[in-house]
């Protein structure tokens, strides 16, 4: 696979996969779909979703992100069907909607859930 067009490349995107058979929805880029083996295609999501689960983080596991303590790490079910872990805003709870905005973090550019 060629390099994405994302934030994992320093653009201000998230892309999923989609399948070309089944129409499920996958973060993680494969070459093929992991519910029925089809083709898939590469789409950018809106970053709308809502907030599967949350947790702060108040020890750094490296030096580059212990200037971000505490910081909170959230699973985001996307509108698209795709579930992804980014970071989020502090105060963010299950169950609320967030769109995805990008923020510097550790010397990259992230996504950063922010209640809609």
């Amino acid at each position: 696979m060629s390099e994405r067009a994302d934030w994992t490349s320093a653009r201000e995107a998230i892309l999923y996969q989609s399948c070309c058979s089944c129409g499920a929805a996958q973060y993680f880029p494969r070459a093929f779909c992991a519910v029925c083996g089809g083709d898939v295609t590469e789409n950018r999501a809106s970053g709308e979703g809502r907030v599967y689960a949350t947790t702060l983080v108040c020890r750094a596991a490296t030096a580059e992100t212990r200037a971000h303590l505490p910081y909170n790490i959230v699973l985001v079910d996307a509108v698209e069907g795709f579930r992804m872990m980014a970071h989020g805003e502090k105060d963010l709870a299950i169950g609320d909607e967030v769109v995805a905005r990008f923020e510097p973090l550790a010397g990259r550019i992230v996504p950063y859930f922010v209640r809609r």
